[in-house]
C-alpha cells in the first residue's frame, strides 16, 4: 500500500524531499554556531545529520525515477535526471571535499528538483488510464 501510494505520488514526494533537504542545508550553519558555543571541543555535526543528505537523495532518486516513468515529457524526464545528478555531485563532493562549492548552488538545485516536480505534477497530461494517475 505504501509503495503504490508513493507510486502514485511520487512528485509530492520529490517536492517535499527536495524542500526538507534544502531546510536541511539551511539550518546546518545555525546548527554548527550552536554546537560551537556550547562546546568548544567538537566543531562537527553528528554522523546522522551528515548522513541524513544521503536519505534525501535516496527518497530523491525513487521520486525522480517514477515520475519519470509516468511523464509525458522526455525534456522533463532528462531534467529531472540532470538535476537529480547534479545533487547526487553535490553531496558527494561535499563529504568528500574534493571542490569548493557555493552553498546557493545547492540551494538552487535543490529548489530546480522540487520545482521540477512541481511543473511534472502540474502539467502532466496522459492519455492512457495507467499514465500519470492521481
Amino acid at each position: 500500500m505504501v509503495v503504490k501510494f508513493f507510486t502514485l505520488k511520487s512528485d509530492i514526494f520529490g517536492m517535499i524531499a527536495s524542500i526538507l533537504c534544502l531546510v536541511h542545508c539551511l539550518i546546518t550553519p545555525f546548527i554548527f554556531i550552536a554546537q560551537t558555543c556550547m562546546a568548544s571541543c567538537c566543531a562537527s555535526s553528528p554522523l546522522w545529520w551528515r548522513n541524513i543528505d544521503y536519505f534525501f537523495v535516496l527518497i530523491s532518486f525513487f521520486a525522480v525515477y517514477t515520475s519519470t516513468s509516468k511523464s509525458n515529457y522526455l525534456f522533463i524526464k532528462s531534467l529531472l535526471w540532470t538535476v537529480w545528478t547534479i545533487l547526487f555531485l553535490f553531496i558527494i563532493n561535499k563529504s568528500l571535499n574534493i571542490y569548493i562549492i557555493p552553498e546557493s548552488l545547492v540551494y538552487f538545485v535543490a529548489i530546480s528538483l522540487s520545482a521540477l516536480h512541481f511543473y511534472n505534477l502540474k502539467f502532466c497530461k496522459c492519455q492512457g488510464a495507467d499514465c500519470c494517475v492521481d
